[in-house]
């Protein structure tokens, strides 16, 4: 028979190509395996790679010890007689001397024994001296049993100096897991051929010359998922496009693109049987497949079947876990799929859907149940479903996707639905469009009289349908929730009042969101009004109905309102407490990290500054910072700069800091809670720091306050400010009857800090005012009460002014004044340095080390403490630095010589 001899060359390499070196080093064992199998879909680089290894495997060492026999196959040799002919072909073009006999054997006989024939041939391959590769390029072409059984068979006798290496779209029906399991394979998949980034970038821009930078090339290679003939396809289009905007090709590259679809339509679709393409048209409307979710989709019963025969055949299918129950198709053959569904079958596209919509429903999968409604178009099954969901999203303060949904759906569907238009009322809230509010409340109100039948739900959904019941019935008490959240916006404290009472009356005894959400608004009218401890009271019972309601991450929100009340009150060490056993609770929390983490981070890190800790405040700073905007609820986000602000102030960058309040200002939400310290005013005091008096002046008009007002606790802020003003412009006497007013109502109220702020800056209006006795009067007293508590840089932060001051105070004996003189930043803690000690050990690195001398270990000194293992070792990683040793057992040591412990 004569044989075609381009098949049994080996390809000669393109001069330009990707060095695959990473998986030719995987072929290069040390022990020659029994099979090499590269097996990946079409276009995935299968051939090259295995030329590419042989290629450098033959340069290695000379053809004299190793040889490839080469052998590229076609399905007209899916023939015994003519696959075994080409076979010994292959091996006499790369040793003449071997297979004469086998050839004739084959030749000679009209039926010959497969078996003796390639026992005749492996019996000449095991005389050949060194190495010797049989390569088989494109086996999956092969479909006779008879060829697999002798292949089989030449796996299980070749000598152990000889490899069969072979290239394949789909498994070969091999003895592959006796061979895996023995050690005598090495696999490479389409996992293993995928481009990496790298391989990318030089494929890209060094092969095809597109000079893309690295977005554009991470781009393409996302989106082909490192499919070589993919990002190959990619690049020849971007190359052809006529107005060289490759930015905006990338953009849209997709499986729909003609190159693409066209090459996976011939490569692989048009290759399947008619059922498997009825198959992979039908389920390709599923992000993610299983036997049973296909079954629902097509109506037939062996969807697990196809999708393991889909595997082993290498059909663009992605295993999504070990025990290959669910897969996904690779993104671009995904499009392709749909392309040619949405063209060939566009009335089955809604069908699809509404099956999957309902299989995902009755596994209890709701979010997915609703993409695929949505996906097919049925808005009205969408909602229901939504609102099923409604309670858990509501519960894990998941703002993204009650937002996305709420966008999603057609408007006149959300507002006949008053379980979805009191979200829509939530959303216009938390996005400071207070106005838009009242609208949807009354739609809720509407719709409770006319509400659409709930959709019956699946037994998987029975506990959401009893949730869903449960929040219709305490809608009348929301709707006055959010109704007090508009007055507390409109400062009408009054109604806000009314309005949490009645949310509280109408709640029923175990509606415990609206119960808790009641006392949150009178405990917000309280606050509002200066009664600081009523609104530590309310707040109290607040986060415990919403433990109640099973709503972590809002119950651990509170200690946000509860800590800021604790500071209002003078009580900085109690606000700290609450943060570090909240921050310790939702950093160990299981599952997603909560919507309320980085708020706690962020308020604990304000405390910490205050009391002088900076790096540790700036570390919680930055852990909220890289939890992103999901662990900051949006009513929250400004608070992170203004923290970062005070830090930036401590620390005397105060340009920095304006420009933090600056971002800060936009994002500030009214109608949430009192706005006690309005970004303008403290923005103002920087400027007077900075010597910007104009802007300060302009901040005082534009506020209009005046030294005249009267004593109010929301007004506080401002007066204070207002009342530095008038010190740095040499009008401190006019400050003083204002700050009189200001002490008189805090003393009054019990609102400690407002006491050691007022006698802080009333201490510097009597020294501008050249009274030195009362000045020392009052920094005395602002200190007596502030420092034992925790107040060092609200006191060291006023400037120049103050440190003289705390100078002439600690001169005169006061105990507290050498305390914040020592906290003051610089190259050393100077009570530390005093003792002869490390620079720049704070009090709480302090503590930390004399726990470390204990028994304890470091998660009971973690809960010592109240904080994470994290933070934990943010400190002694300080410590260690400081203390210039790099263990426990030193820092212990060198603690003890210095006298620390």
């Amino acid at each position: 028979m004569p044989v075609l001899r381009t098949k049994l060359h080996l390809p000669v390499p393109r001069r330009r190509l990707v060095p695959r070196g990473r998986l030719v080093d995987r072929l290069d064992a040390d022990t020659p395996p029994r099979l090499v199998l590269v097996a990946a879909p079409a276009g995935f680089g299968k051939t090259t790679l295995l030329t590419q290894w042989l290629e450098r495997w033959v340069g290695e060492a000379g053809e004299a010890d190793r040889r490839v026999a080469w052998l590229a196959l076609d399905p007209v040799d899916a023939d015994v007689r003519r696959f075994l002919t080409l076979v010994i072909a292959a091996v006499r073009t790369a040793a003449p001397e071997a297979g004469v006999e086998a050839a004739a054997l084959l030749e000679g006989t009209a039926t010959p024994d497969p078996r003796t024939v390639v026992s005749s041939l492996v019996n000449d391959l095991d005389l050949l001296s060194g190495r010797t590769v049989l390569a088989l390029d494109d086996y999956h072409v092969l479909d006779d049993r008879s060829v697999h059984d002798v292949v089989g068979f030449l796996l299980d006798h070749l000598p152990p100096q000889v490899t069969l290496a072979m290239t394949t779209r789909a498994d070969p029906p091999l003895a592959l897991p006796r061979l895996r399991a023995r050690g005598e394979m090495v696999e490479i998949r389409a996992g293993d051929l995928r481009f990496t980034p790298e391989e990318a970038d030089r494929f890209l821009n060094g092969v095809m010359d597109l000079s893309l930078p690295p977005a554009l090339v991470d781009a393409l290679e996302s989106r082909t998922e490192g499919w070589a003939a993919g990002l190959q396809l990619a690049a020849l289009s971007a190359a052809a496009r006529a107005d060289g905007d490759v930015a905006a090709f990338v953009e849209a590259f997709s499986g729909s693109h003609r190159f693409v679809l066209d090459y996976l339509v011939e490569e692989v679709l048009d290759r399947q049987p008619p059922s498997v393409r009825q198959f992979l048209l039908a389920t390709s409307v599923l992000d993610q497949l299983c036997g049973d979710l296909c079954d629902a989709v097509t109506g037939g019963a062996d969807g697990a079947d196809q999708l393991h025969a889909l595997e082993r055949a290498n059909v663009f299918l992605v295993p999504l876990e070990e025990e290959r129950r669910w897969y996904r198709y690779h993104h671009l053959f995904a499009e392709v799929l749909r392309a040619r569904l949405s063209t060939q079958q566009p009335e089955r596209v809604g069908g699809l859907h509404a099956a999957a919509s309902r299989w995902y429903a009755g596994e209890g999968m709701v979010p997915d149940a609703m993409r695929h409604a949505l996906a097919g178009g049925d808005h009205e099954r969408t909602a229901d479903l939504f609102e099923l969901d409604v309670p858990r999203l509501r519960r894990a303060r998941d703002v993204r996707a009650l937002e996305e949904w709420l966008v999603a759906l057609p408007e006149e569907v959300v507002r006949r639905r008053p379980l979805l238009a009191v979200q829509m009322a939530w959303l216009h809230l938390s996005a400071g469009d207070v106005a838009g509010v009242p609208g949807w409340l009354d739609a809720v109100q509407s719709g409770l009289r006319g509400a659409p039948a709930p959709l019956a739900a699946p037994a998987a959904l029975a506990d959401a349908a009893r949730d869903r019941e449960a929040e219709l019935g305490s809608l009348p008490a929301v709707v006055a929730m959010y109704r007090a959240s508009v007055a507390q916006a409109a400062g009408d404290v009054e109604d806000t009042i009314a309005r949490g009472r009645e949310a509280i009356d109408l709640a029923g005894p175990d509606d415990h969101f609206p119960r808790a959400a009641g006392a949150a608004f009178v405990g917000m009218a309280a606050w509002a009004e200066g009664d600081l401890e009523a609104g530590v009271e309310a707040f109290t019972e607040t986060a415990t109905g919403l433990a109640a309601a099973g709503m972590v991450a809002d119950e651990l929100g509170t200690t946000v309102m509860l800590a800021s009340l604790w500071l209002g009150l003078g009580r900085p060490d109690e606000a700290r407490r609450l943060y570090e056993r909240a921050v310790t609770r939702a950093d160990s929390h299981p599952g997603p990290v909560l919507s309320t983490t980085g708020d706690l981070h962020v308020g604990l890190a304000d405390v910490l500054r205050e009391q002088g800790h900076l790096d540790e405040a700036a570390h919680h700073l930055e852990v909220a910072r890289s939890l992103g905007d999901a662990a900051l609820l949006p009513e929250h986000r400004h608070r992170w700069f203004t923290a970062m602000a005070g830090l930036l102030r401590t620390r005397g960058d105060l340009d920095a800091a304006v420009r933090m309040l600056d971002e800060a200002e936009p994002l500030f939400r009214p109608g949430f809670y009192p706005d006690v310290r309005p970004i303008a005013a403290t923005r103002a005091q920087l400027w007077l720091l900075l010597g910007r008096h104009e802007e300060a002046e302009g901040w005082a008009r534009a506020r209009g306050v005046t030294a005249d007002d009267p004593p109010e606790f929301l007004a506080e802020h401002d007066q204070l400010t207002l009342a530095r003003l008038l010190v740095a412009g040499s009008r401190a006497r006019d400050a003083l009857p204002l700050l009189d007013r200001v002490v008189g109502a805090a003393e009054a109220a019990g609102r400690g800090g407002s006491v050691v702020e007022a006698y802080t800056v009333r201490a510097l209006a009597h020294d501008a005012a050249g009274s030195a006795g009362p000045a020392l009067d009052d920094l005395a007293a602002a200190l007596a009460t502030g420092v034992p508590v925790g107040y060092r840089r609200l006191i060291l932060d006023e400037g120049g002014s103050m440190i003289r001051l705390l100078e002439r105070l600690a001169a005169a004996g006061d105990p507290h004044a050498p305390l914040l003189l020592d906290a003051r930043p610089g190259p050393a803690a100077r009570a530390t340095a005093a003792r002869g000690g490390p620079e720049g050990l704070s009090d709480r690195e302090l503590e930390v080390l004399r726990l470390l001398a204990t028994e304890l270990s470091g998660p009971e000194i973690a809960g010592r403490l109240f904080v994470s293992v994290n933070t934990l070792r943010t400190h002694t990683k300080h410590i260690f630095t400081k203390l210039d040793v790099n263990n426990r057992r030193a820092a212990v040591r060198r603690g003890g010589e210095l006298g620390l412990l």
